[in-house]
């Protein structure tokens, strides 16, 4: 049993043996000593009913992640590496909620969880870079590895700069230049590997091994998945429901696990017993799971189904930072959309940028590549009739567009070359509106 001076341990997910804290877990390499699992869960002795006071709070009163200090797993506040990440808004885009009534004759509530907004680097994935950077500070951890298709990198590469930490990364060819760039101005190696993401990760890992460096242990890493869980509680913090519908764009899949963990902490104390059900977005020029997904769906689901799916080696897609091509989480993934009663579906790829400027035009709102396929998917989700009347839906929007030039050039519909003034004549932008939404497929 855990001793009541310890603030939490971990616990193997396979044989319940018990790992007394990160300095022990970072001592076995992160994989359970009993039986070599590499999933485990992160259990707290403080009295989780604190949490229900934490999503009392109002918005000025949280200052980051690190509201929820006391069911995150770091001992000292001084350790703490942070830029303010974790305070995301939930926003409720009503433009869209006129548009799918009238559509698709569909009463919905659409909210958007603004992850553009993070101050860190403006992803999803700034509050794992978050929690990560002051764990690995608190262990004395010095030398990093992360393999990455760009986001998670360049979070990694931020935070950990600031924690003074050596970070390496490994990033597939086809990762954007940009990301690339960022990574290298924190002064963070980047090992950009002749291959795709899948080539990455083995040669992150042989790296790792061989110099004896820690690694970053993917979607289930419990650095990441308690990081993410938060959003849970600040979904309820600020709306005090969680949505009936959760959709994001899906590489490896680490928000729908900690959306699990962070309802199983909270589980006992009556706050909700909703899981929102989960629609997964892939684009459909790297769409593995989805095609796993349908497979198994066709069949109805047959005894093993979850370790079925294709792998696509080196996929040809416009969107690197979801180019996932061998989906090793799909069994844990596609088991909790299955139990949510979700499903796995792609978008066009080709529509991305459509519905970027189309956000952009309504909201004045730049997201980036991955999070135009998350609300693609949104609109895929209706037209296959996935969404139910009256229901509350919530869209990840998981980064801004600032770190996609090339998606950024793409943008551009306004302009006009001229010689001289008799060539230039007024324009309302609001007949740009018609013809944005026409362009758009759906």
């Amino acid at each position: 049993m855990i001793k009541p001076k310890n603030k939490y341990h971990l616990k193997c997910r396979k044989c319940n043996h018990i790992i007394s804290d990160f300095n022990e877990w970072f001592d076995v390499f992160q994989a359970c000593p009993n039986c070599g699992n590499k999933w485990v869960d992160v259990e707290y002795s403080a009295d989780y009913n604190k949490v229900k006071e934490l999503i009392s709070k109002s918005d000025d009163e949280v200052t980051s992640i690190f509201h929820y200090f006391d069911f995150l797993p770091l001992n000292d506040k001084q350790n703490i590496i942070s830029a303010g990440e974790g305070r995301i808004p939930v926003e409720n885009w009503t433009f869209l909620n006129d548009y799918f009534k009238k559509h698709y004759n569909l009463d919905l509530k659409i909210s958007v969880y603004r992850n553009d907004l993070s101050t860190g680097t403006g992803t999803f994935k700034d509050v794992a870079a978050a929690l990560a950077a002051s764990v690995l500070k608190e262990n004395g951890i010095k030398k990093y590895v992360v393999a990455s298709t760009g986001n998670i990198a360049s979070a990694f590469a931020y935070y950990l700069a600031k924690a003074g930490i050596s970070l390496y990364v490994f990033i597939p060819s086809d990762a954007l230049k940009a990301n690339e760039a960022e990574i290298s101005a924190y002064g963070q190696k980047v090992f950009r590997v002749n291959g795709d993401y899948a080539k990455a990760k083995k040669i992150a890992a042989e790296f790792s091994q061989k110099n004896n460096i820690l690694i970053s242990g993917g979607n289930i890493d419990p650095l990441r998945v308690e990081a993410k869980k938060t959003m849970v509680w600040e979904w309820l913090r600020q709306t005090g429901d969680l949505p009936d519908v959760y959709i994001q764009a899906l590489s490896g899949g680490t928000g729908p696990i900690a959306i699990e963990k962070g309802l199983k902490d909270i589980s006992e104390l009556g706050i909700t017993e909703k899981l929102s059900r989960f629609i997964m977005i892939q684009p459909d020029g790297c769409d593995p799971m989805t095609a796993g997904w349908n497979d198994a769906k066709k069949n109805n689901f047959p005894q093993g189904w979850e370790n079925d799916y294709p792998v696509y080696e080196n996929p040809v897609t416009l969107i690197p930072t979801l180019a996932t091509g061998n989906p090793a989480t799909f069994p844990i993934i596609a088991s909790l959309v299955k139990k949510s009663k979700g499903e796995i579906i792609s978008f066009k790829e080709t529509e991305a940028v459509k519905l970027a400027r189309i956000i952009s035009f309504e909201k004045a709102v730049k997201i980036g590549p991955a999070a135009a396929i998350a609300l693609g998917g949104l609109f895929e989700a209706a037209k296959q009739g996935l969404l139910k009347n009256g229901e509350s839906v919530l869209v990840n929007i998981g980064e801004s567009m600032n770190r996609a030039p090339d998606f950024i050039n793409d943008m551009i519909y306004t302009t006009e070359e001229i010689n001289s003034v008799e060539d230039c004549l007024p324009v309302d932008r609001e007949n740009y509106r018609m013809k944005l939404w026409d362009d758009f497929a759906y």
